[in-house]
């Protein structure tokens, strides 16, 4: 008993976060669960919007209200690796080289607009990401915990960008499409924002300890063997759509999602359904997540662009046609 009312302490907690970022950001709640999921389950997020929909702001104040270490990198086309991860230099005073580390050694890192630079610093980043550690050097140093990426991407301008490898893509367990907010939202934002008195001051809610504790509870989230199979159907469907129907959406798809992609959307189902207030996961919470988690990862042809088919459309049909076996 006392354990679910410690469970229910944290998801109080997780609601409390909403209210703290929504002081200051208005009308981007899916982005902020999104960005949840992600810190909770040890996955790295890319955000894709046009400028001004407040990406940067949400990061920055869900760090505050989270008491993480906050860091920032812009990403340029003349940025290198050792602006990310540091260096060595020489210390004249000493006689020797020491170690200069650079912004990567923090908890929440926003790479913003990280197509902008070479692939030089985005393999340097592609560690970071996945092994959780930097090497500068011949020394290997871990990152501290929780460690989360979350990259922005500008999908207006193309001139002057470095689009990201597929490697490096498939390491983000999701890639959220940022949406213009509703008109009852922007309106507040108006009036929010046009005041130049306006202070939008938020409070810590949550210690890196019951963030770790946040993990451990979603890990125990129980899904049963069918919605397990449920996932690898989907999976499936992506790579061999002709055995699901899906003969006309074939057409399109180059490559299927990874095997990542199945691990990705196990890990934010639980979440989904641990900040939805249960310890099982139901079909719904699935479904909510997969086009998050698969949009970055299905590859499609030049037809499709030619025509105007995304990957979401391909998705809709896909969940529409692929059943769960009870």
């Amino acid at each position: 008993m006392e354990q679910a009312a410690d469970i229910q302490e944290l998801q109080l907690k997780i609601q409390r976060v909403y209210r703290e970022v929504g002081k200051v950001v208005v009308g981007q709640d899916q982005m902020v669960n999104r960005l949840l999921i992600g810190l909770f389950t040890n996955g790295h997020v890319l955000l894709e919007g046009v400028p001004g929909l407040a990406k940067t702001l949400t990061v920055n104040t869900l760090s505050t209200v989270l008491a993480l270490q906050f860091q920032r990198i812009q990403f340029t086309p003349d940025l290198l690796p050792a602006d990310v991860i540091g260096t060595m230099i020489y210390n004249q005073s000493r006689g020797e080289f020491e170690v200069k580390k650079g912004p990567i050694f923090s908890n929440l890192i926003l790479a913003d607009e990280i197509n902008r630079s070479p692939a030089k610093v985005q393999s340097a980043l592609l560690e970071a990401m996945q092994e959780r550690q930097v090497t500068i050097g011949e020394q290997t140093y871990k990152l501290d915990k929780p460690f989360l990426v979350l990259a922005t991407q500008n999908p207006v301008e193309q001139e002057g960008t470095y689009p990201l490898p597929e490697a490096q893509v498939d390491r983000f367990m999701m890639k959220v499409y940022v949406s213009y907010p509703a008109k009852s939202a922007e309106l507040e934002i108006m009036r929010r924002m046009s005041n130049l008195d306006y202070k939008g001051g938020v409070e810590p809610v949550l210690s890196k300890a019951e963030i770790s504790a946040i993990a451990g509870a979603i890990n125990d989230v129980k899904i049963n063997p069918s919605l397990e199979e449920y996932i690898i159907e989907l999976i499936f469907a992506t790579r061999f759509p002709q055995d699901y129907g899906l003969k006309e959406e074939a057409r399109y798809i180059q490559f299927g999602v990874s095997p990542r992609a199945s691990i990705a959307l196990n890990r934010a189902a639980k979440a989904v359904a641990f900040m939805d207030g249960r310890d099982f996961v139901l079909p719904e919470d699935i479904k909510s997540i997969v086009p998050d988690v698969f949009n970055h990862r299905i590859i499609l042809n030049f037809e499709a662009e030619a025509e105007g088919i995304t990957s979401r459309n391909i998705i809709d049909t896909m969940l529409k046609k692929v059943a769960i076996n009870k």
